[in-house]
Protein backbone atom coordinates (compact mmCIF):
# COMPACT_ATOMS: atom_id res chain seq x y z
CA UNK A 1 0.00 0.00 0.00
CA UNK A 2 1.03 3.41 -0.47
CA UNK A 3 0.31 6.65 1.54
CA UNK A 4 -0.06 10.29 0.34
CA UNK A 5 -0.38 13.00 2.73
CA UNK A 6 -0.46 16.79 1.15
CA UNK A 7 0.31 19.77 3.32
CA UNK A 8 0.80 23.36 2.37
CA UNK A 9 -2.23 24.54 1.23
CA UNK A 10 -3.88 28.17 2.57
CA UNK A 11 -5.12 30.97 1.19
CA UNK A 12 -2.84 33.71 -0.80
CA UNK A 13 -3.51 36.91 -3.13
CA UNK A 14 -2.38 37.46 -6.76
CA UNK A 15 1.52 37.05 -7.55
CA UNK A 16 1.72 35.52 -4.18
CA UNK A 17 3.56 32.17 -3.74
CA UNK A 18 2.76 28.75 -1.84
CA UNK A 19 4.53 25.68 -1.41
CA UNK A 20 2.74 22.33 -1.22
CA UNK A 21 4.69 19.02 -0.20
CA UNK A 22 3.48 15.60 -0.23
CA UNK A 23 4.84 12.68 1.62
CA UNK A 24 4.55 9.24 0.27
CA UNK A 25 5.42 6.08 2.22
CA UNK A 26 4.36 2.45 1.88
CA UNK A 27 5.62 0.38 -1.14
CA UNK A 28 7.12 3.45 -2.89
CA UNK A 29 9.15 1.25 -6.31
CA UNK A 30 12.01 2.83 -7.79
CA UNK A 31 10.27 3.71 -10.63
CA UNK A 32 7.45 5.67 -11.17
CA UNK A 33 5.86 9.31 -11.61
CA UNK A 34 4.48 11.67 -9.30
CA UNK A 35 2.11 14.09 -10.34
CA UNK A 36 -0.02 16.89 -8.94
CA UNK A 37 -3.25 17.68 -10.35
CA UNK A 38 -6.12 20.37 -9.30
CA UNK A 39 -9.67 20.17 -9.48
CA UNK A 40 -11.58 23.63 -9.28
CA UNK A 41 -15.37 23.88 -8.24
CA UNK A 42 -17.49 22.48 -11.73
CA UNK A 43 -14.30 21.59 -13.34
CA UNK A 44 -12.93 18.21 -14.07
CA UNK A 45 -9.60 17.17 -12.48
CA UNK A 46 -6.44 18.17 -14.48
CA UNK A 47 -2.39 17.23 -14.04
CA UNK A 48 -0.63 20.48 -13.31
CA UNK A 49 2.91 18.89 -13.01
CA UNK A 50 4.62 15.63 -13.23
CA UNK A 51 8.13 14.54 -12.36
CA UNK A 52 9.46 10.68 -13.16
CA UNK A 53 12.17 8.60 -11.08
CA UNK A 54 14.37 9.98 -14.18
CA UNK A 55 13.73 13.13 -13.36
CA UNK A 56 11.76 14.71 -16.38
CA UNK A 57 9.35 17.16 -16.06
CA UNK A 58 6.42 18.31 -17.45
CA UNK A 59 4.01 21.13 -16.77
CA UNK A 60 0.60 22.25 -18.00
CA UNK A 61 0.44 25.30 -20.41
CA UNK A 62 -1.35 27.31 -18.02
CA UNK A 63 1.27 27.10 -14.79
CA UNK A 64 4.36 27.00 -17.00
CA UNK A 65 7.17 29.33 -15.76
CA UNK A 66 5.22 29.92 -12.76
CA UNK A 67 5.14 26.47 -10.69
CA UNK A 68 8.30 24.06 -10.32
CA UNK A 69 7.57 20.38 -9.11
CA UNK A 70 10.63 19.20 -7.56
CA UNK A 71 11.40 15.53 -5.28
CA UNK A 72 12.94 15.32 -1.66
CA UNK A 73 13.84 13.20 0.56
CA UNK A 74 15.37 10.76 -1.41
CA UNK A 75 12.77 11.14 -3.86
CA UNK A 76 9.63 10.44 -0.97
CA UNK A 77 8.35 13.72 -0.79
CA UNK A 78 7.06 15.46 -4.11
CA UNK A 79 7.13 19.24 -3.89
CA UNK A 80 5.83 22.16 -6.19
CA UNK A 81 6.40 25.64 -5.43
CA UNK A 82 3.63 27.96 -6.42
CA UNK A 83 4.87 31.33 -7.55
CA UNK A 84 2.70 34.28 -9.33
CA UNK A 85 -0.45 32.65 -8.67
CA UNK A 86 -3.86 33.76 -10.28
CA UNK A 87 -6.81 33.62 -9.17
CA UNK A 88 -7.62 30.69 -11.56
CA UNK A 89 -5.03 28.59 -9.62
CA UNK A 90 -7.89 28.40 -6.55
CA UNK A 91 -8.55 24.52 -6.46
CA UNK A 92 -8.10 21.47 -4.58
CA UNK A 93 -4.58 19.82 -5.18
CA UNK A 94 -3.98 16.42 -5.27
CA UNK A 95 -0.92 14.19 -5.12
CA UNK A 96 -0.89 11.08 -7.42
CA UNK A 97 1.86 8.54 -7.60
CA UNK A 98 1.41 6.52 -10.40
CA UNK A 99 3.35 2.98 -10.47
CA UNK A 100 3.38 -0.35 -12.14
CA UNK A 101 -0.14 0.76 -13.59
CA UNK A 102 -1.97 1.78 -9.92
CA UNK A 103 -2.79 5.30 -9.64
CA UNK A 104 -2.27 6.13 -5.58
CA UNK A 105 -4.17 9.40 -4.24
CA UNK A 106 -3.49 12.09 -1.52
CA UNK A 107 -6.60 13.80 0.08
CA UNK A 108 -6.04 16.76 -1.36
CA UNK A 109 -4.98 20.35 0.00
CA UNK A 110 -7.17 23.92 -0.80
CA UNK A 111 -5.16 26.50 -2.62
CA UNK A 112 -7.45 29.87 -3.07
CA UNK A 113 -5.79 32.72 -4.61
CA UNK A 114 -8.11 35.99 -4.03
CA UNK A 115 -7.59 39.76 -2.99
Amino acid sequence: QVQLVESGGGSVQPWGSLKLSCAASGNIGNINNMNWYRQAPGKEREVVASLTSYGLTNYAESVKGRFTVSRSNAGNTLNLQMNDLKPEDTAVYYCNLHQMGQHYWGQGTQVTVSS
